[in-house]
């Protein structure tokens, strides 16, 4: 599995460094499910933030502008909109084999974290690209995705030309 201090290797240090747990548990007991421990980890490191200038990753902050709780609803009510439902492989939700939105890109993309079949089942990664009905399942956690893109890797984002220097990230109001 992907460590944060590889990810902080790549993008750089994070410098958020959130400790406090409550805006996860209101978001977990509204969804009915508890994030994974490497997205929080990831997320509570990094704070709402822009990565290679493409990528969207927020946190549950209450105080934050980007706020991973307000999209998620927002997100939410979009996916189960009529027209919608069929650009996916599942239904949006917390329960198990549901896909929970929790990234988006300045591509068009949208990012999802698979919840798990049993409650000691793997956490998977969902893209779809939102100009078309594709989507792709990756086999592999959070962390795992989001490191296999920071070293320029095809999972449907691609860094390369929005990073060419190396990735990077930027703070969010």
């Amino acid at each position: 599995m992907a460590t944060l201090p590889e990810i902080a290797a790549l993008l750089g240090e994070p410098r958020f460094n959130w400790t406090d747990p409550t805006p996860w548990l209101a978001l977990e007991q509204e969804l009915g499910t508890a994030f994974p421990a490497d997205f929080r980890e990831i997320v509570d490191a990094y704070g709402s933030v822009m990565v290679n200038n493409q990528l969207y990753l927020n946190h549950p902050a209450p105080h934050l502008l980007h706020n991973l709780g307000k999209d998620i609803r927002l997100d939410l009510d979009l996916w189960r909109e009529e027209d919608m439902v069929e650009h996916l492989p599942s239904p949006v939700g917390g329960n198990p084999g549901e896909l929970l939105p929790v990234a988006s890109a300045k591509t068009g993309e949208a990012i999802f974290l698979r919840v798990p079949d049993e409650p000691d089942g793997p956490w998977r990664t969902v893209v779809q690209e939102f100009d078309s009905p594709a989507w792709t399942l990756y086999e592999m956690t959070f962390g795992e995705w989001l490191l296999a893109y920071l070293k320029g890797s095809d999972v449907t984002l691609c860094s390369r030309n929005w990073a060419p220097d190396g990735p990077y990230y930027e703070f969010l109001p």
